[in-house]
């Protein structure tokens, strides 16, 4: 009886293994001047009070920070580390794509369009922040279908 249950846990660990979610992720981080003009005429963004946000208005500096994670479908490298990570940093050197005054949020929607492109049918995931502190975090789901909600 010892022996059955063994092999019927072993089993069901092997199917787990065998249907994993697997993504690999690489950081990478980049300087990047913007503002959101909006800032200074918006009234919930000038408010002048503590919750004020006016600044934002004029061209400043961040370092980007980003991770971004994508599927892979086996455990021998199948998109290698460190030949991705420089691809996604020369995105941005070879001005392939700009931070601009781009939010975060925009961001990581025109890094994913280019990350599609080259390696299309994968779930991805981007997080941009802006110097490690806030930022967003969007999944690109290939594999479920989107939620729909009457109202």
């Amino acid at each position: 009886m010892s022996e059955q249950r063994d092999q019927a846990l072993a089993d069901t660990r092997k199917t787990i293994k065998d249907r994993a979610n697997r993504l690999i992720w690489v950081t990478f981080q980049r300087e990047g001047i913007h503002c959101y003009p909006a800032a200074s005429t918006d009234p919930k963004l000038n408010t002048n009070d503590e919750y004020d946000v006016s600044f934002l208005a004029h061209p400043h500096r961040h370092m980007f920070h980003f991770k971004v994670a994508i599927e892979v479908f086996h455990n021998d490298r199948d998109i290698e580390f460190i030949q991705f990570k420089r691809w996604l940093g020369g995105l941005y050197e070879k001005s392939t794509l700009e931070l601009d005054y781009k939010s975060c949020e925009m961001i990581a929607d025109d890094l994913y369009e280019q990350i599609a492109t080259r390696y299309p049918d994968r779930k991805v995931i981007i997080d941009v922040s802006e110097d490690g502190e806030n930022g967003c975090s969007i999944e690109y789901n290939t594999r479920e279908p989107a939620q729909w909600i009457a109202l």
